[in-house]
């Protein structure tokens, strides 16, 4: 255990780091099964629904510096690339 009262405070900030790398990872996670989920059941308008959802909030993480912008823009551009082999089938 932490004898000095910065390594106490750094414990501390490192649980509550923890715990929001865990919500926003499981967050990244849902959003793009969503998608996932959308384009198996080959519903374009869903899927298009859930692709849009799906870019805003992958960006909005951008923003607050969870994700880098060329790991956003690669995982959309995935997610993107799924959606319009639906509608072209």
């Amino acid at each position: 255990m932490a004898h000095h009262k910065s390594a106490k405070k750094r414990i501390l900030q490192t649980a509550v780091k923890t715990e929001r790398n865990r919500y926003y990872r499981t967050r990244i996670k849902n959003i793009v099964k969503s998608v996932h989920e959308a384009v198996e059941a080959a519903d374009k308008p869903a899927a298009a629904e859930a692709f849009k959802v799906a870019n805003k909030q992958i960006h909005a993480l951008v923003s607050k510096g969870f994700i880098k912008k060329t790991t956003a823009a690669r995982k959309v551009s995935r997610l993107h690339k799924m959606v319009n082999k639906i509608e072209a089938a």
